[in-house]
């Protein structure tokens, strides 16, 4: 049995949680599925596979191999059918991570993407963890801020516009704030990426420098939906991106305070990991990404 065969046999093994099973559904002998499995694991220096008599699961490496072996598979079909230009020849898994109020612009929308490419699984992470795209086997992220220095190619999508907002009953108690001299008898809400950190404030722009004036506040979080969520409860001001908040200003669940003090706006970028030949499947749905979040970002 080639290494083709036996990542075959490998994947199917670990889906099932079983030799006999994987070996009836590919039409083996249940030894020639077992011996398959130990070559790999012999060649590859490491175990795949924890075997009982009850049962089979997957070893951390094991894990990590699986991942890669179901799109090193999806790669080989679709370069066996690359020739063919219809949408339903495009096959495999996507997976990709972006922030949690991104995800409630994409997710509803996937149906439409998914009628057109039927044969792709979309793998979607969304957290405001910070994923590495490597390690963790990602296609493509979608990050907003400022990026690090890495060694991933940056797919510059636009920015986010900021806006400043509170709620009804907060600015009833509190008043609406007029000037920055105002805030200090404000609450804001602190957004950190890890709480115990030092908030910087509330953040504007002076010209072209981006600068912090110090605010109080009962309520620091590390999430977008916390976030939100503090600010509707009336708990302080928030600066988030305008698209993420729209609906909800709409609703007239919150209101834009001090909108000539806004933070600088926030870009986004698409990233993925440096690769000679990018399967069709992660470009096409690249592009199909960047042009549904073109509508909610401006010009980059």
């Amino acid at each position: 049995m080639n290494q083709i065969e036996a990542m075959h046999t490998f994947v199917r093994v670990a889906e099932l949680a079983s030799f006999t099973k994987a070996a009836d559904s590919l039409g083996l002998p249940k030894a020639s599925a077992s011996t398959a499995v130990q070559q790999l694991e012999a060649q590859l220096g490491t175990q795949l596979l924890h075997r009982t008599t009850r049962s089979v699961q997957m070893t951390h490496d094991g894990q990590r191999f699986y991942e890669r072996c179901k799109d090193v598979l999806a790669d080989l079909d679709e370069l066996n059918s690359m020739f063919q230009q219809a949408p339903q020849a495009l096959s495999g898994r996507v997976r990709v991570d972006m922030n949690t109020g991104m995800a409630r612009h994409v997710v509803p929308h996937l149906p439409q993407f998914l009628r057109e490419h039927p044969h792709i699984q979309i793998e979607l992470s969304s957290s405001d963890r910070r994923v590495d795209v490597v390690a963790e086997g990602f296609d493509c992220v979608v990050r907003v801020g400022t990026l690090a220095d890495s060694s991933l190619i940056v797919r510059p999508l636009g920015q986010f516009r900021i806006v400043n907002c509170a709620s009804p009953a907060y600015l009833q108690q509190h008043g609406m704030p007029q000037t920055l001299e105002d805030l200090a008898d404000h609450q804001l809400i602190h957004y950190v990426s890890t709480l115990g950190q030092r908030p910087a404030g509330f953040e504007y722009m002076e010209g072209s420098e981006c600068r912090y004036a110090p605010m109080q506040g009962v309520l620091t979080v590390n999430s977008v939906e916390a976030y939100e969520a503090g600010c509707v409860a009336g708990l302080g001001i928030i600066q988030v991106p305008r698209s993420g908040v729209l609906h909800l200003i709409q609703a007239g669940r919150l209101v834009e305070v001090l909108p000539q003090y806004r933070a600088e706006p926030m870009p986004a970028s698409l990233l993925y990991a440096r690769r000679r030949n990018l399967s069709a499947r992660v470009q096409v749905f690249m592009t199909w990404l960047a042009s549904h979040l073109a509508p909610y970002l401006d010009a980059p």
